[in-house]
């Protein structure tokens, strides 16, 4: 397990959710926060190791049918489809879906292809984009049914962005106009779907201590699309920042996700992936269902325009 989740209920029992990325970082701190309060998590992700270890681990800590691996490139065309219409068939209902797959491939403006462009803007934004297509169908039958029966419930569309997305982030020019077009997305979900009880919502985060935020190696890739992407930050930025690692020495999970000290945020250091899935969790919850259309930042007081 990555995390011990802060709570552990029967809150969100019986439902099913769907967690893109799911199975390491934030994305894995959700998905065993999720289970933790009774839902069944989907965990969706392009490495097939990392998402059935993780479905292992929840399902050991929680019960035997917590989560379930999807192993699949979410940016393939039709991929998003068959991720909901499984989930369906396997499960024959949909309440919650996290939208956090992602990854980063930065450079300078002046330097960055259109690939590398169009990349980002796949993964973050046409992504969400597809998995609210497939999943509109599936949320008005339900809506319509449960009217029928005098049954009302809430479903949560959650959009995991960045504060990248107000900001902007030098360097990463992709990754911040993606997560911009996230927010974007998301306030047309909410108004669109709010007739039939589905909050769309998103988070913004400021750093929180991930992979990412490491220097890249050989060990930490993403195969997609036909690349192969090594994870984390370029040697230049990594020594702009101050930060090393020995390049023999292999990270355990507890140096990886540590939080660290960091003077340009106003609680004086970087956020945890326990305390990311702690605000999707409220998002994912009853306790948000009159939340909808907004970001919420996550940041700890993280100064405007931080890079």
């Amino acid at each position: 397990m990555l995390t011990q989740p802060r709570l552990q209920s029967d809150l969100l029992k019986d439902q099913v959710a769907i967690v893109t990325g799911g199975s390491r970082g934030i994305g894995g701190a959700t998905s065993e926060m999720l289970a933790a309060n009774g839902t069944h998590v989907v965990i969706a992700d392009v490495d097939c190791r990392a998402a059935q270890d993780e479905a292992d681990e929840i399902n050991k800590a929680f019960g035997d049918d917590c989560a379930s691996p999807y192993v699949a490139d979410l940016a393939a065309t039709g991929v998003c489809d068959a991720l909901v219409q499984d989930t369906m068939k396997a499960r024959g209902r949909l309440d919650i879906v996290i939208n956090n797959a992602g990854y980063v491939w930065d450079g300078r403006v002046h330097a960055m292809s259109d690939e590398q462009f169009q990349a980002m803007l796949d993964i973050h934004l046409i992504v969400p984009f597809r998995m609210a297509r497939a999943c509109a169908p599936i949320f008005r039958e339900t809506a319509k049914r449960e009217d029928a029966e005098a049954t009302p419930r809430h479903r949560k569309f959650i959009m995991v962005s960045s504060l990248a997305a107000q900001w902007g982030l030098i360097g990463a020019a992709n990754y911040a106009a993606a997560k911009a077009g996230m927010l974007g997305l998301m306030r047309t979900l909410a108004q669109e779907w709010g007739s039939i009880r589905v909050n769309s919502n998103a988070v913004g985060f400021g750093i929180i201590q991930t992979r990412f935020g490491l220097p890249q190696s050989e060990r930490e890739v993403i195969e997609t699309g036909g690349r192969t992407i090594h994870v984390g930050m370029s040697m230049k930025q990594s020594e702009l920042m101050g930060v090393t690692i020995d390049p023999d020495h292999v990270p355990t999970n507890e140096e990886i996700y540590a939080s660290k000290p960091d003077n340009r945020v106003a609680l004086g250091r970087t956020g945890t992936i326990q305390e990311a899935a702690d605000a999707i969790f409220w998002l994912a919850s009853p306790l948000s269902d009159y939340v909808t259309g907004q970001l919420i930042a996550v940041g700890g007081g993280a100064r405007g325009g931080m890079s």
